[in-house]
Protein backbone atom coordinates (compact mmCIF):
# COMPACT_ATOMS: atom_id res chain seq x y z
CA UNK A 1 0.00 0.00 0.00
CA UNK A 2 0.95 3.50 -0.91
CA UNK A 3 1.67 6.08 1.57
CA UNK A 4 -0.24 9.55 1.27
CA UNK A 5 1.17 12.19 -0.84
CA UNK A 6 3.64 14.96 0.83
CA UNK A 7 2.84 18.56 0.69
CA UNK A 8 2.93 21.84 2.29
CA UNK A 9 0.90 22.60 5.29
CA UNK A 10 -1.31 25.23 2.98
CA UNK A 11 -1.76 22.73 0.26
CA UNK A 12 -2.92 19.76 3.45
CA UNK A 13 -5.12 22.34 5.08
CA UNK A 14 -7.06 22.86 1.49
CA UNK A 15 -7.29 19.08 0.88
CA UNK A 16 -8.69 18.88 4.57
CA UNK A 17 -11.27 21.58 4.30
CA UNK A 18 -12.68 20.04 0.87
CA UNK A 19 -12.42 16.59 3.18
CA UNK A 20 -14.49 18.01 5.66
CA UNK A 21 -17.04 19.16 3.90
CA UNK A 22 -17.36 15.99 2.63
CA UNK A 23 -17.28 14.69 6.30
CA UNK A 24 -20.32 17.11 7.55
CA UNK A 25 -22.28 16.00 4.47
CA UNK A 26 -22.24 12.39 5.70
CA UNK A 27 -23.07 13.63 9.04
CA UNK A 28 -26.31 15.39 7.80
CA UNK A 29 -26.99 12.61 5.69
CA UNK A 30 -26.71 9.85 8.80
CA UNK A 31 -28.61 12.52 11.10
CA UNK A 32 -31.67 12.14 8.48
CA UNK A 33 -30.91 8.79 7.74
CA UNK A 34 -31.55 8.26 11.67
CA UNK A 35 -34.34 10.62 11.69
CA UNK A 36 -36.34 7.98 8.98
CA UNK A 37 -35.31 4.92 11.11
CA UNK A 38 -36.79 6.16 13.87
CA UNK A 39 -40.00 7.25 12.34
CA UNK A 40 -39.96 3.44 10.70
CA UNK A 41 -43.45 1.76 11.12
CA UNK A 42 -43.47 -1.38 13.70
CA UNK A 43 -44.81 -4.93 13.84
CA UNK A 44 -46.53 -6.21 16.96
CA UNK A 45 -44.84 -9.51 17.80
CA UNK A 46 -48.02 -12.03 18.50
CA UNK A 47 -46.07 -15.45 18.28
CA UNK A 48 -44.61 -16.80 21.54
CA UNK A 49 -40.50 -17.33 21.92
CA UNK A 50 -39.47 -19.55 24.15
CA UNK A 51 -35.03 -18.82 25.16
CA UNK A 52 -32.82 -20.68 27.43
CA UNK A 53 -30.17 -18.87 29.74
CA UNK A 54 -28.03 -19.31 32.24
CA UNK A 55 -31.06 -18.84 34.64
CA UNK A 56 -33.35 -20.88 32.83
CA UNK A 57 -36.57 -20.83 30.45
CA UNK A 58 -36.95 -16.86 29.20
CA UNK A 59 -39.56 -15.37 26.67
CA UNK A 60 -38.97 -12.83 24.61
CA UNK A 61 -40.50 -10.23 26.95
CA UNK A 62 -37.87 -11.18 29.86
CA UNK A 63 -35.02 -10.44 27.82
CA UNK A 64 -36.18 -6.63 27.71
CA UNK A 65 -35.19 -6.96 31.53
CA UNK A 66 -37.64 -4.33 32.39
CA UNK A 67 -36.51 -2.23 29.88
CA UNK A 68 -38.24 -0.24 27.20
CA UNK A 69 -36.17 -1.72 24.81
CA UNK A 70 -34.19 -4.53 23.47
CA UNK A 71 -31.54 -5.00 20.70
CA UNK A 72 -30.90 -8.85 19.66
CA UNK A 73 -27.23 -9.19 18.53
CA UNK A 74 -27.91 -13.07 16.29
CA UNK A 75 -24.31 -14.76 16.89
CA UNK A 76 -24.05 -17.18 14.49
CA UNK A 77 -23.49 -20.46 16.77
CA UNK A 78 -25.09 -23.51 14.49
CA UNK A 79 -25.60 -26.48 16.71
CA UNK A 80 -23.35 -28.70 15.51
CA UNK A 81 -20.06 -25.95 16.27
CA UNK A 82 -18.46 -26.10 19.04
CA UNK A 83 -17.38 -22.56 18.94
CA UNK A 84 -19.48 -19.42 17.53
CA UNK A 85 -18.58 -17.74 14.43
CA UNK A 86 -15.11 -15.57 14.57
CA UNK A 87 -16.21 -12.90 13.45
CA UNK A 88 -19.00 -12.69 15.47
CA UNK A 89 -16.69 -13.37 18.38
CA UNK A 90 -14.65 -10.54 17.42
CA UNK A 91 -17.48 -8.49 17.79
CA UNK A 92 -18.47 -9.26 21.01
CA UNK A 93 -15.01 -8.86 22.10
CA UNK A 94 -15.29 -5.29 21.50
CA UNK A 95 -18.53 -4.48 23.68
CA UNK A 96 -17.14 -3.54 27.05
CA UNK A 97 -19.02 -3.72 30.01
CA UNK A 98 -19.43 0.34 29.74
CA UNK A 99 -21.56 0.18 26.34
CA UNK A 100 -24.24 -2.55 28.11
CA UNK A 101 -24.39 -0.03 30.83
CA UNK A 102 -24.51 3.04 29.10
CA UNK A 103 -27.26 1.28 26.95
CA UNK A 104 -29.08 0.53 30.07
CA UNK A 105 -29.49 4.13 30.92
CA UNK A 106 -31.30 4.72 27.76
CA UNK A 107 -33.57 1.97 28.78
CA UNK A 108 -32.22 -0.78 26.56
CA UNK A 109 -31.13 -3.97 27.31
CA UNK A 110 -28.45 -5.53 24.51
CA UNK A 111 -28.78 -9.28 24.78
CA UNK A 112 -26.99 -12.42 22.51
CA UNK A 113 -28.93 -15.02 21.15
CA UNK A 114 -27.88 -18.21 18.82
CA UNK A 115 -29.43 -21.54 17.75
CA UNK A 116 -26.59 -23.85 19.52
CA UNK A 117 -28.03 -24.78 23.02
CA UNK A 118 -26.95 -23.28 25.84
CA UNK A 119 -24.69 -26.15 27.20
CA UNK A 120 -22.69 -24.80 24.21
CA UNK A 121 -22.92 -21.48 24.81
CA UNK A 122 -22.70 -21.69 28.25
CA UNK A 123 -19.09 -23.56 27.84
CA UNK A 124 -17.66 -20.85 25.16
CA UNK A 125 -18.98 -17.79 27.45
CA UNK A 126 -16.73 -19.25 29.84
CA UNK A 127 -13.73 -20.32 27.91
CA UNK A 128 -13.63 -16.22 26.84
CA UNK A 129 -14.13 -15.04 30.00
CA UNK A 130 -17.33 -12.97 28.94
CA UNK A 131 -20.46 -11.88 31.41
CA UNK A 132 -22.83 -11.26 28.79
CA UNK A 133 -26.01 -11.96 28.30
CA UNK A 134 -26.49 -14.68 25.54
CA UNK A 135 -29.44 -16.78 25.31
CA UNK A 136 -30.12 -20.06 23.29
CA UNK A 137 -33.00 -20.12 20.28
CA UNK A 138 -32.28 -23.37 19.89
CA UNK A 139 -36.12 -25.19 19.42
CA UNK A 140 -37.61 -22.45 18.42
CA UNK A 141 -38.77 -20.54 15.04
CA UNK A 142 -36.97 -17.04 16.22
CA UNK A 143 -34.07 -17.58 14.20
CA UNK A 144 -35.85 -18.49 11.29
CA UNK A 145 -38.91 -15.62 11.62
CA UNK A 146 -35.70 -13.10 11.95
CA UNK A 147 -33.99 -14.24 8.73
CA UNK A 148 -30.50 -15.45 10.53
CA UNK A 149 -31.11 -19.44 9.87
CA UNK A 150 -31.11 -20.43 5.90
CA UNK A 151 -33.17 -23.17 6.14
CA UNK A 152 -35.49 -24.01 2.82
CA UNK A 153 -36.94 -27.27 4.37
CA UNK A 154 -38.51 -24.38 7.68
CA UNK A 155 -39.22 -21.61 5.77
CA UNK A 156 -38.66 -19.64 2.60
CA UNK A 157 -34.88 -18.37 2.68
CA UNK A 158 -34.16 -14.58 2.41
CA UNK A 159 -31.54 -12.71 3.86
CA UNK A 160 -31.00 -8.91 4.04
CA UNK A 161 -34.65 -8.80 2.86
CA UNK A 162 -33.99 -10.02 -0.49
CA UNK A 163 -34.67 -13.86 -1.78
CA UNK A 164 -31.88 -16.55 -3.36
CA UNK A 165 -32.79 -15.40 -6.86
CA UNK A 166 -32.74 -11.27 -6.11
CA UNK A 167 -28.77 -12.39 -4.62
CA UNK A 168 -28.05 -14.10 -7.46
CA UNK A 169 -28.96 -11.09 -9.50
CA UNK A 170 -26.42 -8.51 -7.44
CA UNK A 171 -23.71 -10.88 -6.73
CA UNK A 172 -24.05 -11.65 -3.07
CA UNK A 173 -25.20 -15.50 -3.52
CA UNK A 174 -22.56 -16.24 -1.43
CA UNK A 175 -24.68 -15.65 1.39
CA UNK A 176 -26.13 -19.03 0.74
CA UNK A 177 -23.12 -20.78 -0.26
CA UNK A 178 -22.63 -24.42 1.25
CA UNK A 179 -24.91 -26.96 3.11
CA UNK A 180 -28.44 -25.85 4.93
CA UNK A 181 -29.40 -25.15 7.63
CA UNK A 182 -26.80 -21.94 7.91
CA UNK A 183 -26.15 -19.00 9.80
CA UNK A 184 -25.93 -15.58 8.97
CA UNK A 185 -25.34 -12.36 11.25
CA UNK A 186 -27.68 -9.41 12.24
CA UNK A 187 -29.02 -7.72 14.86
CA UNK A 188 -32.77 -6.77 15.91
CA UNK A 189 -34.47 -4.38 17.85
CA UNK A 190 -37.69 -3.92 19.38
CA UNK A 191 -40.28 -1.71 21.94
CA UNK A 192 -42.48 -2.81 24.37
CA UNK A 193 -45.36 -1.22 25.29
CA UNK A 194 -46.38 -2.74 28.64
CA UNK A 195 -46.68 -6.43 28.02
CA UNK A 196 -46.87 -5.86 24.12
CA UNK A 197 -43.71 -6.08 22.34
CA UNK A 198 -43.28 -4.85 18.57
CA UNK A 199 -40.75 -5.31 16.11
CA UNK A 200 -38.96 -2.01 15.11
CA UNK A 201 -36.03 -2.96 13.19
CA UNK A 202 -33.27 -5.69 11.71
CA UNK A 203 -30.28 -5.15 9.68
CA UNK A 204 -27.86 -7.97 8.34
CA UNK A 205 -24.73 -8.75 6.89
CA UNK A 206 -22.65 -5.07 6.23
CA UNK A 207 -25.13 -3.47 8.12
CA UNK A 208 -24.80 -5.41 11.35
CA UNK A 209 -21.24 -4.32 11.31
CA UNK A 210 -21.60 -1.13 11.30
CA UNK A 211 -21.97 0.17 14.93
CA UNK A 212 -19.14 1.67 17.29
CA UNK A 213 -19.94 2.85 20.73
CA UNK A 214 -23.58 2.87 22.75
CA UNK A 215 -24.75 5.90 20.10
CA UNK A 216 -24.29 3.78 17.41
CA UNK A 217 -26.46 1.21 19.11
CA UNK A 218 -29.06 3.49 19.96
CA UNK A 219 -29.59 5.18 16.49
CA UNK A 220 -30.88 1.25 15.08
CA UNK A 221 -33.85 1.96 17.41
CA UNK A 222 -37.08 3.22 17.79
CA UNK A 223 -36.49 6.13 20.66
CA UNK A 224 -32.90 6.99 19.17
CA UNK A 225 -30.58 8.72 21.59
CA UNK A 226 -33.44 10.23 24.01
CA UNK A 227 -31.35 13.53 24.37
CA UNK A 228 -32.15 17.26 23.90
CA UNK A 229 -30.06 20.21 23.26
CA UNK A 230 -30.06 22.97 26.02
CA UNK A 231 -29.83 26.80 25.10
CA UNK A 232 -27.96 28.85 25.74
CA UNK A 233 -25.69 27.06 27.50
CA UNK A 234 -24.53 24.82 24.87
CA UNK A 235 -23.79 21.63 26.77
CA UNK A 236 -25.51 18.33 26.48
CA UNK A 237 -28.07 16.81 28.56
CA UNK A 238 -27.66 13.45 29.11
CA UNK A 239 -30.83 12.56 30.77
CA UNK A 240 -33.30 10.57 29.63
CA UNK A 241 -36.55 12.46 28.39
CA UNK A 242 -40.00 10.68 29.64
CA UNK A 243 -40.70 9.02 26.51
CA UNK A 244 -45.27 9.11 26.28
CA UNK A 245 -47.03 5.50 25.63
CA UNK A 246 -47.82 5.17 22.12
CA UNK A 247 -51.11 3.43 21.15
CA UNK A 248 -51.73 1.17 18.57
Amino acid sequence: MSLPQVVSREQWLVARKALLAKEKELTRTRDALNTRRRELPMVEVEKEYLFEGSDGKATLLDLFDGHRQLIVSHVMFDPSWDDACPSCTAGIEERSPGLVEHLSTRDTALVHVSRAPIAKIEDYRRRKGWDITWVSSHGSDFNYDYAVTMDDSVTPVIYNYKTVDEHRDSGTEYYFSGQQPSEQPGMSCFLRNGDAIFHTYSTYGRGAEQTGGSYYYLDLTALGRQEKWEEPSGRADFSREPVPDFHE
